[in-house]
Order: structure tokens, then sequence, then C-alpha cells
């Protein structure tokens, strides 16, 4: 259906031209006038009938759009959302974050009252809600290194750092291991939390495509290199995977020429079986980092990283306090509590399986081999088909609630790549994500 004749009636309306076309539409679609998959005027044509600017029509109908009313699909147009649709609300906002999806009939709320509730009945629960000592509590710390003995990384509780999540960590590190003008290897790519920590910090990033052995020993062998930024399971935002025997020739590159590494693994607990992290290859050189926020929830705000040292791990601490104070102390006793009970494996293996739900989703939808994605993760690297705007397609994305960013929004270098990443997790329920990759899948095709 098309409602390609229909032109709102502006000659009563007060304030601001968008806002009462945004009304206009709202009225219309209330009224029958607009129904269920009419395709609205283009916008250049609407606002040539009614005189006036693109841009103004181009607001109005990002506000239909964030009202629910109206969705875009691409260069199809815009197009009036079915009643349900409507009726569920606008789309959650795009944070440009990558989160874990919400899991339908997950036990998280539960579990977070109840071992709540249960900690603060505890003697002492007071002493929960004070600022902890440098670094976290003993049991918290310790707590900390079971994580990392899970990944094949031993440690002792004085290297773990508790930190208020792993932006929180990263900052650390750099601060407590790094120099203004220090080189760090790093994917052509890379998480844009980093690339904002090295700016700040004054690094130089050399991206390597791809990040490996054999590209690390050349860089070596003409600069003086501090250290490597890696994320070594399902990388963000490119979705790669290092093996074991990759991380082990990375790691012995690093010992070879004194590198220090940076491991950010927020996503290595989802998958089905860890692999060992490069920090277990050189740990004398390891920063490893691991993560609630990616695995059960970012409210936790709850991170932990393995120092090469106990001296190390002393600076990091100082580092930690200084940049992000500490992790919430409630919050880091229900992780150490969860790991107790068994809570923490059930909570993670709950975002695991909706991660995989989802994902086949994407495969049912989406054209085979239109993207890449970790088997247990909950984002998507879509390579975008030539001539294709990346910022206009992820616009498209988000006007639906799918969290799109550009490729370039990660790029550590000048280079750029016709690429999304797309998340699937957030906020977005299973029937929302499936219209959402419906619109993807018309952005590659279409």
């Amino acid at each position: 259906m098309t409602a390609d004749n229909w032109v709102p009636d502006l000659a009563r309306a007060g304030g601001a031209k968008y806002v009462a076309i945004a009304e206009a539409i709202a009225s219309a679609v209330e009224t029958g006038r607009l129904r269920a998959g009419d395709r609205l005027p283009p916008q250049r044509d609407l606002a040539a009938r009614l005189g006036i600017d693109l841009t103004t029509v181009t607001k109005a109908y990002e506000q239909a759009r964030s009202r629910g009313l109206i969705g875009a699909r691409g260069r199809a147009g815009s197009f009036v959302l079915p009643q349900e649709a409507i009726a569920a609300g606008p789309p959650p906002r795009d944070t440009g974050m990558n989160m874990p999806p919400e899991v339908e009939g997950g036990t998280l709320l539960a579990a977070w009252e109840r071992t709540s509730s249960a900690l603060l009945r505890a003697p002492g629960a007071g002493g929960r809600l004070h600022y902890p000592p440098a670094g976290g509590r003993e049991a918290d710390r310790a707590a900390g290194a079971a994580i990392f003995a899970r990944m094949g990384l031993v440690s002792e509780a004085g290297q773990v750092v508790v930190t208020a999540g792993a932006q929180n960590a990263l900052h650390a590190i750099v601060g407590a291991a790094l120099a203004p003008g220090d080189v760090v290897a790093c994917g052509a790519h890379i998480y844009p939390g980093f690339l904002s920590i090295a700016k700040k910090a004054g690094l130089q990033l050399a991206p390597l495509a791809p990040l490996d052995a054999e590209a690390l020993e050349a860089l070596c062998r003409t600069t003086r290199v501090a250290a490597v930024y890696v994320v070594p399971t399902n990388d963000n935002p490119t979705t790669v995977t290092l093996g074991e025997e990759e991380r082990a020739a990375l790691a012995t590159v690093a010992r070879r020429y004194g590198v220090q590494i940076i491991e950010d693994d927020a996503y290595g607990q989802l998958a089905e079986t860890a692999i060992a992290p490069l920090s277990r290859f050189a740990p004398e050189l390891g920063w490893y980092v691991a993560s609630t926020s990616k695995t059960i929830s970012p409210a936790l705000r709850v991170a932990y990283v393995r120092a090469p040292s106990l001296s190390a791990a002393m600076a990091l601490a100082t580092e930690a306090h200084q940049t992000g104070g500490m992790a919430p102390p409630l919050n880091a006793a229900l992780v150490t509590r969860w790991l107790e009970d068994g809570s923490y494996d059930r909570l993670i293996a709950e975002t695991r399986t909706e991660a995989v739900a989802r994902l086949g989703l994407a495969a049912e939808i989406l054209p085979a081999e239109s993207y890449a994605a970790h088997p247990c993760g909950y984002h998507l690297w879509v390579p975008l088909p030539a001539g294709r705007s990346a910022e206009k397609a992820a616009a498209v994305l988000r006007a639906v609630g799918m969290m799109a960013i550009p490729a370039h929004a990660f790029a550590a270098g000048e280079g750029d790549a016709g690429a999304l990443r797309v998340s699937l997790g957030g906020a977005l329920d299973r029937a929302a994500l499936r219209r959402g990759l419906e619109v993807l899948a018309t952005e590659l095709t279409g």
C-alpha cells in the first residue's frame, strides 16, 4: 500500500513545523487515514508540496520514528508500522554499546534480589557499604583469581585488582604501564573505548591487519613497541577469535621484544570451551581483564584484572582508584557469592543460550556468508555491498531499534571499511530483532 498523496494540513498548526508534521502522522494513524504498511511520501517530495525545507521533513520523520509510528526500509522509504508495534512503544534508543541480550525467562533479577537480601541480612553486612581496600576486598580478589583459573591462567589473589568495569580497568592499565608517546600494536579495527583512552593518554597506535605473530614481529623489528592490545575471543568489532597456537605465537614475540600484553577478554567466558589466554604463555607481561558487563549485565560494574606481578597490582590498584574510585562493593560481593553457589555459571549460560538463539535468527534471515559472527556471541560484523553508505545503513537500522555502528568508529588508523558492527543484544526482544534483521537483509540485497 502507498500513501504518496498524503499531505498534512499545517494551516492551523502552531509551533515548530516538524512537530506539527509528526503530530499529523500520529493523528492520521489513529484515525485510519494512514494504515499499517502505508508508505509515506518521500521526504523531498513532501517538502516540495509543503514549500518547506527538506531538513524540516527529515526531523519530522525522525520524530515519528522515535515515537514508534513509522519505520524506514532503506531506499524503499518510510512506512507506517503495524498496530502491535505502535502499541509496544518506540524502539529502544541506540546507546552505541554492545550489551548482553535480555534473556527470555532469565533468572538474573531474581538472583540479584535474592542474593542482595541474603548479603544485607548477614552478620557484618554494614561493612559492605563502606569503601573497600585499594584493589578490592580479599574475598573478591580471590573470586577474580578463581575466574582466571577457569580460563587457564593461574593467579595469586594479590595479583588481582577489582575494578569498576572493564573501561576503568583499561584506564588503570594504561596509567600504570604506559607513558605518552608509547607505541601500542593493535588490530585495524578495535574497541572504541580503548581508542578513546589511547588518544587521551597520548599513545601511538600501530594497527596491524591481521593482528598476528608475523605482523607483530615485523613491527617490532623496526619500532619500539611498548604493548599490544587485543580482544582475543570474539573481537569487538570483527568477531575474530585467535586460536591457541596463534595466541602462543603472539606471546612468544611479545617475550622476545619485551612487549606488554593488554588482553581485554570481555567475551571469553561466553565461549562453550575456553581458550587459554595469551597471558598464560607470557604471564610476566600480561594484563588480563575479565568482566561481568558482557557476560551477565553491565549494571554490575565489576571487572577483574590479573596484573603481571604483585608490585604491578599495587600500582594498578592506585590507578584504578584515581580513575574510577571502586567497583560497587555490594555488586562485587554478589559476584563472589554467585561463584560460590553456582549462579555465576547459570547466568552466563543463560546469556550464551539467548545469544545462540539470536544468531539462529540472523542465520535464518540474512544472506549466507554476508556477515561474520562468533558461535556464542551477540554482535555481527557486516561488510556492505560496494557503494553502500555505512552511515546511512546504520541510521536505517537505528530507526527500527537495532544498534549498528559504522566501521570508521572502530578504525585505529586512517583506513576504513564499508562495514557495520550490528548488535543482537540489548533491550530488543526476539520479535523486534527479527524485524530489524529483515531490514538489514534489505540493506544487503536491495
